[in-house]
């Protein structure tokens, strides 16, 4: 197994994204190769015990920039040039920190979509009080039919069977009541084709169930799923800051700070978008890992061991023969 790694995107990089590849080559035993500039990169390789090849890419996507400018203009780019050694078959799987949206739209014209998914969706992983469900879209499509839903619930069903190793996941959609009047016209008729299928569909869920652990599989647009999303991130934020402060508060001996620091230590990862790694690009044809922007050398060692998971277990060729089986490719669209 081959994985490529696109060094030059995210806020740290390269350095954060050379030390996950550093740190995830001592626990797999894959080859990694590195995608981006070889002058900036190969300074951070000095302390690497085995040479990791480079694949020479003169562009960098920067964050602001318009996805459809980028892919189109930037040919030459580290996300471009990443996706283009899995279209060719160079490599198994690619994980980039970069651009979100060119990364999609890159994966999205290069790979191509699996027949019958017409639309890709970024999966997130969420910490609940049973364990880890998973959110999608959370980002990959704004716009979402009816269809669409009904496509990322099979997906996200599949992938928490094969990845998460969920028996049979229970699948939610995100509405504003239980009810299957409730919502605007797009989610009801979801509501409706979801309900008709052989997926373990629980019906509707609102925010306040998200977390609850009984909702393996939670569906939304990708403009719910974001704003969703970054709104966990930035309360999860504040609540580790808040009950740091209330500890600090509490507990003035150093005994009692010690009795504490292990379980807050574990609040903290288990609230921590590095502990699960990146987020997967469904429904293309290649295993495309999204890390996020920020991402420290622990979130892109984890997105690294997501790749190699998703080629071992070979998630896409189950999604896509869910949909050649079940003919979901004969369906109108809503």
């Amino acid at each position: 197994m081959k994985i490529a790694v696109d060094a030059m995107g995210g806020d740290n990089a390269p350095q954060a994204i050379i030390d996950g590849v550093l740190s995830a080559l001592k626990e797999i035993k894959e080859e990694i190769v590195l995608v981006g500039d070889k002058e900036k990169i190969s300074p951070f390789l000095k302390k690497a015990s085995s040479k990791i090849p480079i694949y020479q890419a003169s562009e960098v996507v920067e964050m602001d920039e318009s996805p459809s400018f980028a892919i189109r203009k930037k040919k030459d780019s580290s996300i471009v040039k990443a996706i283009d050694l899995l279209k060719d078959g160079e490599v198994d799987a690619v994980v980039t920190a970069g651009n979100t949206g060119a990364y999609v739209a890159a994966a999205t014209i290069n790979l191509k979509l699996i027949p019958g998914i017409d639309r890709a969706a970024l999966a997130s992983p969420l910490p609940t009080t049973k364990g880890v469900s998973l959110l999608l879209d959370v980002g990959a499509t704004v716009d979402s039919s009816a269809e669409n839903l009904f496509q990322f619930a099979i997906m996200g069903s599949i992938y928490s069977k094969k990845i998460m190793e969920k028996e049979n996941p229970t699948v939610g959609l995100i509405n504003i009541g239980e009810e299957s009047s409730k919502g605007n016209y797009i989610v009801k008729k979801a509501y409706e084709i979801i309900k008709a299928s052989n997926l373990n569909f629980i019906g509707n869920i609102e925010g306040r169930d998200i977390f609850s652990g009984d909702i393996d599989v939670i569906v939304c647009d990708g403009f719910v799923g974001n704003i969703l999303l970054k709104s966990i991130e930035g309360f999860t934020e504040t609540l580790q800051v808040l009950l740091k402060q209330e500890i600090d508060k509490r507990i003035s001996s150093k005994f009692g700070a010690f009795l504490v620091k292990d379980a807050y230590k574990a609040f903290k990862n288990k609230l921590d978008y590095a502990s699960y790694g990146g987020v997967p690009l469904l429904g293309t044809g290649g295993y495309c890992i999204k890390a996020h922007g920020a991402s420290s050398s622990n979130a892109i060692k984890n997105s690294i061991l997501v790749a190699e998971k998703e080629v071992k277990t070979g998630v896409n060729k189950e999604i896509q023969k869910y949909f050649e089986s079940n003919h979901v490719t004969e369906r109108t669209q809503v």
